[in-house]
């Protein structure tokens, strides 16, 4: 059985302690990893996770290219990693880009709404979601107490325009205020098979009886398995998640089938 660890960020070594810090200014905590592409594979040394699914976020236009390139080689040099692009919403020719990312071989889109401050549905980004449905899967940082740029309503009317995104929304559809994300997507849930969730920059907060609550009110065919490396440890958060009695059954799904579902692949 493959584990496919959905949300990891990494980074160039020579800015890895750079980004990491700013990460955790942001969030105010104290962060786990190094952020770099080996201390992340290290994670497979403690726990079976196979596959993990790289990303990092561009805060200006002029990163998303030198982004992407870094996605995508990582992902040739460590077949472990199912990478996906990166967007901004100032970038002046999003397609173009897109079909770059894809020829590159990666395999979707992360964005993070709050640290690129802008609106989940602002019209710039609805025009990247218009380009992408049904083309590629999409990874989006919804939910934050402190903002309103990744407020779930939002992804409400991006999948009433765009049936067909196929969309993560991250840490259980609300970081931060996680039954909130449930309540306000719970109609698209039952509604749109296309809509995902992870657990990432979760469990911790929840304990496991919430988490495998929550779970099974999204579905165990919803949820998937997520550590948010580096703010947190993936071997960690994988003991902590597979040991919140979900039945066999319920972890191949939660560690391995909805990703692939998501993905739009086979991952073994």
């Amino acid at each position: 059985m493959a584990v496919i660890d959905v949300h990891a960020h990494i980074y160039p070594n020579k800015i890895a302690s750079k980004a990491v810090d700013a990460v955790g200014d942001f969030y105010n905590i104290e962060m786990y990893g190094e952020g770099t592409a080996e201390h992340l594979l290290a994670a497979q040394d403690r726990a079976p996770i196979t596959n993990f699914v790289v990303h990092s976020v561009a805060t200006s236009p002029r990163a998303v290219e030198t982004i992407n390139d870094f996605i995508a080689e990582q992902c040739r040099i460590h077949p472990e990693f199912i990478g996906f692009m990166t967007m901004h919403q100032d970038y002046p020719d999003p397609e173009k880009e897109i079909e770059r990312a894809i020829g590159l071989g990666l395999k979707g889109m992360k964005l993070h709404p709050d640290s690129q401050h802008v609106d989940m549905d602002d019209p710039r980004l609805m025009e990247v979601y218009e380009i992408i449905a049904g083309r590629l899967p999409v990874i989006i940082h919804t939910g934050d107490y402190r903002y309103d740029h990744s407020h779930p309503r939002r992804l409400v009317e991006i999948l009433r325009a765009f049936p067909d995104l196929v969309v993560d929304a991250a840490h259980f559809g609300c970081w931060s205020r996680y039954d909130v994300g449930y309540d306000v997507l719970r109609d698209t849930i039952l509604s749109n098979d296309h809509v995902y969730c992870d657990a990432s920059s979760a469990q911790l907060y929840l304990g496991q009886r919430h988490t495998r609550e929550l779970t099974r009110l999204w579905g165990t065919d919803r949820v998937m398995f997520g550590s948010d490396y580096p703010m947190w440890d993936p071997a960690s958060e994988y003991e902590q998640f597979v040991g919140a009695n979900f039945t066999d059954d319920e972890l191949e799904n939660l560690l391995w089938h909805n990703a692939e579902r998501f993905l739009g692949m086979t991952v073994s």
